[in-house]
């Protein structure tokens, strides 16, 4: 599994130094001209009709600023239809959110409040509901934001003119921005995880078979094709990959623009994180085990893109990557301490996972400098995505749990003074978070017992890894990581 990993992150490498000496951007690949220009006697009426959907559900503090982006975009006011679909159960919130669609309505903004007596199928159910509508019959893109993203004005000018230059393109997805990346150390990571998939994996899955995953919000889709796919379905927690990979197998293609970026917030709470986490795990297991066979046979698509997605796609990045990292990184190098028998080769245990580290921290050139503390607090969350990919493969009880990603948007930095902000305390209440606790702190006196073994009857000085990353879980266990805001 690690030389499957290493060769996956060698050919991206590849691909991308390849793309960069090309010069094979989007705007050379396809039609990209701004809207109007064919015709400017047409004045609006050039412009394709787009829906806007931005779901939320108890966001009391990113409504206003996700509300304020959509409506501020740039675009004839008499072919933009704003829709909020609200899934709130605080009915304070639900009034707040229903009197900034009443403020912008005033404004002359064409913005829809759109409430459900039920949340079935989650963010899939309300935005398949958010398509029944009359009024989206007359639309013909749709673009997605959740409720924690700002898109900037020209976003709509930038991204519509692959889609109606380009009639195969389905899906133009835009690169997130990360307004509250310096926030804690553990952001800092997640900037460094999220800026490789962007700037890796979505551009390798772009150029070559313009085919990835779609993110689930900062895109725009092509509305035949969304239905051509079959709509948004509830049946995994990865509702918009789902969609991606049905669409693909439809003959679709997609485009990822690396330079449209859309600000949004990273979960700076270990708690938030760790459910997103699980989410982003399970769900893509679980879709594997869904569609493989479907995926096999399909005919519409060639060979090589049917193994793209299996192998390369979902294989390798969704369920060997998760394993691979903790089993053997915090299971089998350290038991290989204590059965001395056992002898990992070097290339195994020391140049693949430089290099495979090396290959990641280009993504974030700022943090280099951080790519121990990276490594190590990567190694900690595979225990948590190896236990999820587990579940999502095995389909288990938790395989469609969905927990939405807790946002703080300007609370750190209006509504609390400095001194409230602490780092993350474990809640004795929390059961689970409890447990979730006890098995941090369990490895971490495995991998310190392995790490003491070895100073005293090993050879291989494995006990510096070890104590570092016994130190990491240990760290995490007891909850010292992300920030905490005082209620």
């Amino acid at each position: 599994m690690s030389a499957m990993l290493f060769a996956e992150k060698v050919y991206m490498a590849v691909v991308v130094l390849a793309v960069r000496l090309l010069g094979r951007r989007p705007e050379r690949q396809y039609r990209s001209e701004p809207v109007g220009d064919d015709d400017p006697e047409l004045g609006s009426a050039a412009y394709p009709m787009v829906l806007v959907q931005i779901p939320m559900y108890n966001e009391r503090e990113v409504y206003q600023l996700s509300i304020g982006a959509a409506c501020g975009l740039s675009w004839p006011s008499d072919r933009i239809v704003v829709q909020v679909l609200d899934d709130s159960t605080d009915p304070v919130i639900k009034e707040l959110v229903q009197v900034e669609c009443r403020r912008w309505v005033r404004k002359g903004v064409n913005i829809k409040y759109e409430i459900r007596d039920n949340r079935r199928g989650y963010k899939a159910g309300a935005l398949k509901e958010g398509m029944k509508h009359g009024y989206v019959k007359d639309c013909d893109l749709v673009a997605v934001f959740d409720a924690d993203f700002q898109p900037e004005p020209d976003f709509l000018q930038r991204a519509v003119p692959f889609l109606i230059h380009n009639p195969d393109i389905a899906l133009v997805q835009a690169r997130w921005k990360f307004v509250n990346a310096d926030e804690c150390l553990m952001t800092r990571m997640q900037e460094m995880s999220l800026d490789y998939h962007f700037k890796v994996e979505q551009e390798v899955g772009s150029s070559t078979y313009a085919f990835f995953g779609f993110n689930g919000t900062a895109g725009v889709w092509r509305i035949s094709a969304l239905n051509e796919a079959g709509g948004w379905k509830d049946r995994t927690t990865v509702e918009d990959m789902d969609l991606a990979v049905r669409a693909s197998l439809k003959g679709w293609k997609f485009v990822y623009l690396g330079d449209l970026k859309v600000k949004n917030e990273l979960p700076s709470t270990f708690k938030a994180f760790r459910y997103q986490q699980h989410r982003w795990s399970c769900g893509p297991a679980n879709l594997f085990r869904k569609m493989v066979m479907e995926i096999a046979r399909n005919k519409k698509v060639t060979l090589w893109k049917k193994i793209h997605v299996i192998y390369n796609f979902f294989l390798v990045r969704k369920v060997v990557a998760h394993i691979v990292t903790f089993v053997f990184y915090c299971l089998v190098i350290p038991t290989t301490v204590l059965v001395p028998e056992v002898e990992v080769p070097k290339w195994g245990c020391v140049y693949i996972p430089t290099i495979i580290t090396l290959l990641n921290a280009v993504g974030t050139p700022r943090s280099v400098h951080l790519v121990i503390f990276w490594v190590l607090f990567e190694n900690v969350m595979s225990l948590h995505r190896a236990k999820a990919t587990f579940i999502g493969l095995l389909e288990a009880g938790t395989a469609n749990e969905w927990v939405v990603t807790e946002k703080l948007g300007d609370t750190l930095k209006t509504k609390m003074p400095s001194k409230a902000l602490k780092k993350l305390r474990v809640r004795i209440g929390e059961r689970y978070t409890m447990i979730i606790s006890l098995i941090h702190l369990g490895v971490a006196a495995y991998l310190f017992l392995c790490g003491c073994y070895d100073i005293s009857f090993g050879n291989n000085h494995y006990f510096i890894f070890l104590f570092m990353q016994s130190i990491t879980f240990f760290i995490v266990g007891v909850g010292y990581v992300g920030t905490f805001v005082a209620q």
